[in-house]
């Protein structure tokens, strides 16, 4: 997505006015003036100008999102993987699993791509939201989400090395702190989840799926986190004479759940979210900080169990006090849903899931009395994650309509988000 004038003046406003309240008078005014002459001289100018402009942190990041097209094609071909040309996609079997060398045709390799300059960009094109148009039949919104089922299947031992990538690249956007939105293994839960339906007791379902084994996962999602931090700091030389600028940048966990599955999984998922983050935090581990609700939010079963899945929360909020909540709510746009589904998604997020921040926030306006879900939101601190670019690119919400200023006039907390492709 490009870098619109609304994103760069917003993130300029957002970032230039906390930075020239830390300064002295004089380096306001020259900060004030360098800001100024960047915006006379035009958006390539203001670009330069906010690429190297101080920054706290990115707190709205999935991984697998800010990860460009060109690394996946790449780690495609070191673990030899198929692609299916039809499909634009990697190669799966019946059975579930990534296709692997030897690619019987129709299938290639993912390995001889770069030879073919036409498919490997068409193939990037897939994987991204570059180049895309809209049609009647397929928006932005439809692009997006079918990226992320084009790309599965990479070995997790380039975790690391894709957290590598983010990470300089904020370095060299003067970032010092990112929070990344990461899917470690669930399956374990999953599969007891399947065997036992949700009890509307939650308190004796979360006793029986403990019960069960469920924390038996909770090392391997510990040594997720660990495992890619470990190989991202061993790539960029960390600690010593040759360490790389992304060294400087503190890099830290959201645990995501996927909401768009059957109630009982999207309970023992968030189970054992909830208990890894609470062991990290026990062994004072800095890597898990928090956990987050992912996929589509117009999704069937994200829009049928919604307030079901805010129920979830607000149980385990009761009986893991200490982690923290912020969740995606309000990604949703006039005409994508029915009227009366725009009406709570952000105050249930902030009264029933105890959300201590909202990622976009985008449908506030149609919420019921959106002016004391303001005053909520700034009298208890609920920071919103306010992202321009992919709310234009996915929902079409950009300039007067998007409610960034109604935020900002409630002295709601916000943070920016940076751009991606």
């Amino acid at each position: 997505m490009r870098l619109s004038a609304c994103l760069a003046a917003c993130f300029a406003l957002a970032v230039a006015t906390a930075t020239l309240h830390a300064q002295t008078p004089a380096a306001e005014a020259g900060a004030a003036h360098a800001y100024q002459a960047a915006v006379q001289a035009g958006p390539p100018a203001l670009r330069a100008f906010l690429d190297q402009f101080p920054k706290g942190a990115d707190l709205h990041i999935h991984l697998s999102g800010a990860v460009y097209a060109e690394t996946f094609i790449r780690d495609a071909g070191e673990d030899k993987l198929c692609i299916d040309p039809a499909g634009l996609k990697f190669a799966w079997d019946n059975q579930g699993d990534p296709v692997k060398e030897p690619c019987t045709p129709p299938f290639v390799r993912a390995a001889q791509l770069p030879a073919n300059q036409e498919f490997y960009d068409r193939l990037i094109n897939a994987f991204s939201m570059r180049g895309f148009v809209p049609t009647p039949g397929f928006s932005g919104h439809d692009q997006f989400f079918a990226t992320f089922g084009r790309f599965g299947g990479l070995n997790k031992r380039h975790i690391g090395e894709w957290v590598d990538e983010v990470a300089g690249r904020a370095a060299a956007q003067n970032q010092q702190y990112v929070e990344l939105m990461e899917t470690p293994p669930f399956s374990h839960a999953a599969a007891i989840a399947h065997e036992n339906s949700l009890n509307p007791d939650f308190a004796q379902y979360r006793q029986t799926l403990l019960a069960l084994g469920l924390r038996d996962e909770i090392f391997i999602d510990r040594e997720d986190a660990r495992a890619a931090e470990a190989l991202r700091r061993e790539i960029e030389h960390c600690g010593t004479t040759q360490a790389a600028s992304a060294c400087r940048v503190e890099v830290r966990y959201i645990y995501q759940v996927l909401r768009g599955y059957a109630p009982e999984q999207v309970f023992a998922q968030t189970l054992l979210g909830f208990e890894t983050i609470q062991q990290s935090m026990a062994a004072h581990e800095p890597s898990w900080v928090g956990i987050n609700f992912v996929m589509p939010e117009d999704g069937f079963i994200s829009m049928r169990d919604y307030t079901l899945q805010m129920k979830m929360l607000d149980y385990l909020h009761s009986v893991y006090p200490r982690v923290h909540i912020s969740l995606h709510a309000g990604e949703l746009a006039a005409g994508q849903v029915p009227p009366e589904s725009l009406r709570f998604h952000i105050r249930q997020a902030v009264e029933l899931g105890h959300a201590e921040r909202i990622g976009h926030g985008v449908d506030l306006a149609y919420e019921d009395d959106a002016s004391g879900l303001l005053k909520e939101m700034a009298a208890k601190h609920v920071m919103v994650e306010i992202n321009l670019s992919s709310n234009d690119g996915i929902l079409g919400v950009k300039g007067a309509n998007h409610p960034f200023p109604l935020y900002r006039a409630a002295h709601v907390p916000v943070a920016l988000s940076k751009i991606g492709r």
